[in-house]
């Protein structure tokens, strides 16, 4: 495997609502450019980017899985950026490296989208061609926005039955504006759908039926030639648009030659003026060559995309500091994921963000403090490794068993240090109680667990200090169970989950001041300590706040912090039912001390005796989540579906049409949510789909607070006398 110049490179996430076929388009796109020798097939468990157990098995997307094509675009050596004007058309076209992410669809998986597009230089959306814009599509488009990244649009299954080119396209143009414009016109509709019209060269592009990804080009089809040519100049307009030397070009001759259409293409979706769409049908293998030379021609290879942005002290803190992406800057590389293998042990996926890595080189893991030794640096075609010698700036790869490093963190030359950002994932939005089969495999949980969270950081595992049971939680049931089988089948270790625990929360919604005294007479010496606090409530999300406001040298500053910390374990263990005590300010401003009595332990046990006091007097409330939920369905099922949302304590905070669909958006506590996607499906037949995400904490009603708040109280009840028993 050769090494490719940064300008040969084309990183390319292909993101998009489930079962738009994007891994079916990536199987497609390896099988047209030569990279595998047969059309593997998500139906068959034989694609190259789904090789989890798991995901042949459920013939979804789990991961994001990384795989390249070396691919020569099409000889138009006028329009293409990889022809010099000293190559003759007959001469072979430089190949370009295109590495393609391939993410999830399904809303439980789509964490890992959104932290795997931190290592595109441009998104292609999948869109169904019979569903058009999903839930999930405008999901995946808010990513690509986060990081800045060009997009273009597949409108994918062209083949199937009902399949609409023109529904599918006001469905685009409808959430995304008339910036979308379409590149292709179709040849043939649903079985009969053969190849493309081609609206920049304005050729044909007919495909072979047996899915080999041969096409010819051809003169378009008498019956299309005045759409296309309506097409082609409502194209030529939209790239004209935003360039004023192309504008007045336009307006003197009424179009642009190919090569000032092409460039100004090229320029106008890297400035996101358009976000270009082409058609596919991935599973027979048609429109894929022209998809390839489009990302070889129009999107933007890593240098393109300008400075890459860190810090000097961590991802977020210090001074700014750019990197230009060439190779004649220092090495840096950023680790955008992390896999778990059997054989392999850790795997780290990485993006170099700047410099040349070469095989062997030792680097500084700015993240950690330490240093690893980069041996046997890799390139992934799925699951498959192949080992390079080294890799320029902007290329993609992996290496193996490096000792500290993890998902987010940087490396790079010891005397150029720099922090790239991490992408931000919400919390967790589901939570289940975990429970060992066997003492064995209480024994062996937690080293598996650590594994499984190394390669998943949107997953988070802990143990309830109260009722002593394991937690588990992640972006939705599935994630949850998928984690189970793979604990089972990768590590031997067996759960039992149980039903998931909302995660309640206490705050106070008034004042309080509230002395804690602990005095304690043993023989020899006892234990004095007293201190005086005031609480008072804090805004929503911030938390614990301790201020120290003591003066006069009433206590001690070396035994403040222990009155703090009784504070803090206090909240921990809660107040009303045990739940943790968040969103107040606890000021602590007066107490007492003995010369020989006093000591740690008693400021300790007395700022939790004040704490205790205060929450009697500050009144105390409960908590809950409330999660932002989106609802895509078909139009006629939306008055059921927002009377159930209203009947779970919904608060719809709107709806928007997409063509005969409709996304209903609400706020519902989680309590309310726990078996909302069996309902949906029941309500809809089936035909809807739902994300859900944490929003924010409310107050519980108080007749729900209550039922809550003594159902608690019992559960504890029972542990409590288990444990003394």
């Amino acid at each position: 495997m050769k090494a490719y110049a940064t300008q040969s490179i084309r990183n390319v996430g292909i993101a998009g609502h489930g079962d738009t076929g994007k891994t079916q388009l990536v199987s497609s796109l390896l099988f047209t450019a030569g990279m595998t020798t047969r059309l593997g097939k998500v139906a068959e468990g034989s694609t190259v980017t789904d090789w989890d157990e798991e995901e042949i098995a459920r013939k979804i997307t789990i991961h994001t899985g990384q795989a390249y094509a070396e691919w020569a675009p099409s000889p138009h050596p006028e329009t293409s950026p990889v022809w010099t004007a000293e190559k003759a058309p007959d001469k072979t076209p430089e190949k370009i490296k295109i590495n393609f992410l391939d993410t999830p669809g399904h809303s439980t998986f789509l964490n890992d989208t959104r932290a795997a597009l931190v290592a595109a230089d441009a998104a292609l959306i999948l869109v169904d061609a019979l569903a058009g814009v999903q839930v999930g599509t405008e999901k995946v488009w808010d990513y690509a926005t986060e990081y800045d990244l060009p997009r273009a649009f597949a409108i994918n299954w062209m083949d199937r039955e009902l399949a609409n080119f023109d529904h599918a396209m006001e469905s685009i143009v409808h959430v995304f504006g008339r910036n979308v414009v379409p590149l292709q016109l179709p040849i043939g509709a649903e079985k009969s759908f053969r190849g493309v019209v081609d609206l920049i060269t304005m050729k044909a592009h007919v495909y072979t039926p047996d899915g080999d990804g041969t096409r010819k080009i051809e003169e378009i089809p008498a019956d299309l030639a005045e759409a296309a040519k309506t097409a082609h100049e409502a194209l030529v307009e939209m790239v004209a648009e935003g360039d004023d030397a192309l504008m007045e070009e336009f307006f003197e001759k009424g179009t642009l030659p190919m090569e000032d259409l092409m460039k100004g293409l090229r320029d106008a979706f890297f400035a996101k003026r358009i976000y270009p769409v082409v058609l596919t049908s991935a599973l027979h293998n048609i429109g894929t060559a022209t998809l390839l030379d489009l990302m070889a021609e129009v999107f933007p290879h890593p240098a393109k995309r300008g400075l890459a942005i860190g810090h000097s002290e961590t991802a977020s803190k210090g001074s700014e500091v750019q990197r230009r992406i060439t190779d004649s800057e220092p090495v840096s590389i950023f680790v955008y994921k992390t896999l778990a293998d059997a054989f392999s042990g850790r795997v780290s996926y990485f993006k170099v963000m700047s410099g040349v890595l070469k095989n062997d080189a030792t680097l500084q893991n700015f993240t950690r403090g330490t240093s690893e030794r980069l041996q046997h640096i890799q390139v992934m075609q799925g699951k498959t490794a192949t080992g390079v010698p080294e890799l320029h700036a902007g290329d993609l790869g992996a290496i193996a068993k490096l000792k500290d490093t993890l998902t987010g963190d940087t490396l790079g030359d010891k005397a150029a240090p720099i922090h790239y950002p991490l992408p931000h994932l919400p919390e967790p939005s589901i939570t289940f109680a975990v429970e060992p089969k066997t003492r064995a495999d209480e024994d062996r949980i937690g080293p598996a667990i650590h594994k499984i969270l190394e390669e998943d950081p949107s997953l988070h595992f802990s143990r309830d200090p109260q009722t002593k049971e394991f937690l588990l939680a992640g972006s939705g049931q599935q994630h949850i169970e998928i984690v189970v089988a793979k604990l089972h089948k990768r590590y031997h270790v067996d759960l039992t989950l149980h039903p998931p625990k909302v995660p309640y929360r206490e705050t106070i919604r008034g004042k309080a001041d509230a002395e804690g005294k602990h005095k304690k007479q043993t023989g020899g010496h006892g234990q004095f300590g007293v201190c005086r606090i005031r609480m008072e409530p804090a805004v929503r999300g911030a938390g614990i706040e301790f201020v120290d406001d003591i003066f006069g040298g009433a206590i001690p500053k070396n035994w403040i912090p222990s009155v703090e910390k009784g504070i803090r374990a206090s909240a921990e263990r809660g107040y009303l039912a045990g739940f943790p005590v968040v969103d107040f300010r606890a000021t602590l401003y007066d107490g007492k001390y003995h010369d020989v009595d006093s000591s740690d332990m008693a400021f300790k046990i007395a700022g939790s005796l004040a704490f205790k006091e205060a929450m009697k007097q500050a009144k105390p409330a409960l908590l809950e989540p409330v999660m932002h939920v989106e609802v895509y369905a078909p139009d006629q099922f939306s008055g059921d579906i927002m009377g159930d949302l209203s009947s779970r304590r919904g608060r719809i905070s709107g709806s928007e049409a997409r063509g005969p669909s409709v996304v209903i958006k609400a706020q519902v506590p989680f309590a309310e949510m726990l078996n909302y996607a069996t309902t949906l499906t029941s309500l809809t037949q089936g035909r809807a789909s739902h994300s859900m995400e944490f929003s924010h904490y409310d107050y519980v009603p108080g007749e729900i607070a209550e039922k809550v708040i003594a159902a608690a109280k019992a559960a504890r009840g029972v542990v409590v006398e288990e444990e003394e028993g």
